[in-house]
């Protein structure tokens, strides 16, 4: 079979799985509807599932080695304003990073992995999972035994790529640090509260999250390789009077594992230290971590390798690397995996806007290439294992 040409055969049906999971975007760890029709459209491709944790689980073959395939299926807290007629019903929940073109492309995959299940010489695992967006999802899976009987040889992840990356066009680090490393947290400032006529009289968390917001910036802007982003600060409901507490929700990020966790602390301890100056408290609440994501250099030169083989005829782009933090890395960790981008862009104005952002489009055309690229690497891995 000719599985980029299958792939072109079933864009229609990978399309309209996309869109529904777009349009019923769901957050975090407990996805329902997600699963459901996971496990529907599974059944319907004759392929039995499983819960595992909060997410899926599949397998198509049977027998040594196993190859794991793996595709995020959560949106992200926002509202949606792509003006796209599938847009999210949730006014609270949008898929802008792309995760439902991932799950559609697994989905296709298994399906076409299933057609060939009696060529396959192995066992091909699909992990389906949620709650990549906090970093939580891939870590649930595992606990759950995603890796386990059969452990898989190794993994394969795709994400997809919007804005102006057209997609002909697949991204891949062979070896070096791909997603940075990351941390979630929030700082939580307990303050006096007062009438704003009397500050003298009120400890004011506000003025002391303002400090800690200055202070903090500038001890990461010392360091090479590292950001620090704070993209949540709430407190306060009138103008007139000085709340009691305020609070901050960011993230650090960095390529350099050791680097990174003295920054962490460094950032606690001194959100603590200038809050006690201040006459507050700094409470610190750990949201969410991930390791840095490095994918495995003869696998990632064995995945380039399967992909030039295709017709789809891909531009390969090396040694890409992002400030951006991805939960596969825990997959990463415990078995060699390698992670693609694959352009879902467009070279007009649609590409104006890039992943997270309210406005973001995605390209359709991705899909085929994305699901062809799963399936032929499965296959290719299993001969080239048994050479």
């Amino acid at each position: 079979m000719d599985i980029f040409k299958r792939a072109l055969e079933l864009k229609e049906e990978t399309v309209k799985n996309r869109r529904y999971l777009h349009e019923n975007a769901e957050v975090g760890l407990n996805m329902p509807t997600a699963k459901k029709f996971i496990f529907q459209k599974l059944a319907e491709y004759g392929i039995s599932a499983k819960d595992c944790g909060f997410g899926v689980c599949a397998e198509v073959g049977k027998g040594e080695p196993c190859f794991l395939l793996r595709a995020d299926m959560d949106a992200l807290p926002m509202r949606e304003e792509s003006g796209e007629s599938f847009a999210s019903k949730n006014a609270n929940a949008a898929h802008t990073c792309g995760h439902d073109m991932h799950t559609a492309m697994l989905l296709t995959s298994a399906k076409m992995l299933k057609e060939q299940e009696h060529l396959l010489r192995g066992t091909v695992k699909f992990m389906f999972q949620p709650a990549e967006e906090t970093l939580a999802g891939a870590k649930d899976m595992i606990e759950h035994g995603i890796l386990d009987d059969p452990r898989p040889k190794a993994a394969l992840a795709l994400h997809t790529a919007a804005g102006r990356v057209p997609p002909d066009t697949f991204m891949y680090n062979s070896g070096n640090i791909m997603m940075c490393s990351a941390n979630g947290m929030r700082i939580t400032i307990k303050g006096k509260g007062g009438h704003a006529a009397y500050p003298g009289l009120a400890e004011d968390p506000i003025k002391t999250a303002f400090r800690i917001y200055k202070e903090i910036f500038a001890l990461v802007e010392k360091e090479d390789n590292a950001i620090l982003t704070i993209g949540k600060i709430q407190s306060g409901s009138a103008a007139n009077i000085i709340p009691d507490t305020a609070l901050m929700e960011g993230t650090l990020r960095s390529r350099n594992a050791e680097k990174h966790e003295r920054l962490y602390k460094s950032i606690c301890q001194a959100a603590q230290d200038i809050a006690k100056k201040e006459g507050c408290r700094a409470q610190i609440t750990p949201l969410f971590s991930a390791p840095a994501l490095i994918c495995d250099k003869a696998l990632t030169d064995l995945t380039v390798s399967f992909i030039n083989e295709m017709n789809c005829h891909l531009t390969a782009v090396p040694d890409m690397s992002a400030f951006a933090s991805e939960d596969f890395a825990y997959i990463a960790r415990e078995i060699p995996s390698v992670l693609l981008y694959i352009g879902a862009g467009f070279s007009d104005e649609r590409g104006d806007f890039t992943a997270h952002h309210p406005k973001v489009v995605f390209n359709e055309d991705a899909l085929p290439i994305g699901s062809a690229v799963e399936a032929h690497c499965a296959i290719r891995f299993f001969e080239y294992y048994r050479q």
